[in-house]
């Protein structure tokens, strides 16, 4: 099995939504429109095997110092074979690339993230336009029972 990691397409939209949509219903990612997705799709890297779409996730700039991940996803069937881990070591090669010093997640598998290099920090020190911008489009708000993670590049 090859896992393919590829930038986004403007195309892969339709795709990346379909495959988010049973964790965007039971409130584990924040939905995202296809509009909010086109806006930033340099964020979004993918992993295909054989053609098919089977995870993603985005890094997304919060300032010239830290950017978080966002929205990773691993298909049904296709966890447990390494592709999320593989998402977060694109997306981290690009924050260093990029200069960035810091990343961060709101994740409930804090032990995956942990496994990844990943520490756990206080919500309260997460930036305060992060949880305006996001959290208060979700569901759990104000009651969040994600772990905020940083990892220092």
């Amino acid at each position: 099995m090859k896992v393919e990691y590829l930038k986004a397409k403007l195309s892969d939209i339709t795709k990346m939504r379909e495959l988010v949509l049973p964790e965007v219903q039971s409130g584990v990612i924040l939905e995202r429109s296809e509009d909010e997705i086109a806006t930033n799709i340099r964020s979004y890297m993918l992993a295909f095997i054989d053609g098919e779409l089977v995870g993603f996730t985005a890094l997304h700039i919060h300032t010239a110092y830290l950017a978080e991940i966002r929205s990773l996803i691993v298909k049904e069937g296709f966890r447990g074979k390494k592709i999320g881990e593989g998402l977060i070591y694109k997306a981290l090669d690009e924050a260093k690339e990029l200069g960035l010093q810091r990343v961060l997640s709101l994740t409930y598998k804090q032990s995956f993230f942990e496994r990844l290099g990943f520490v756990e920090i206080p919500k309260e020190s997460l930036p305060e336009h992060k949880i305006w911008a996001d959290c208060i489009k979700c569901k759990h708000f104000p009651v969040c029972n994600e772990v905020s993670l940083i990892k220092n590049l």
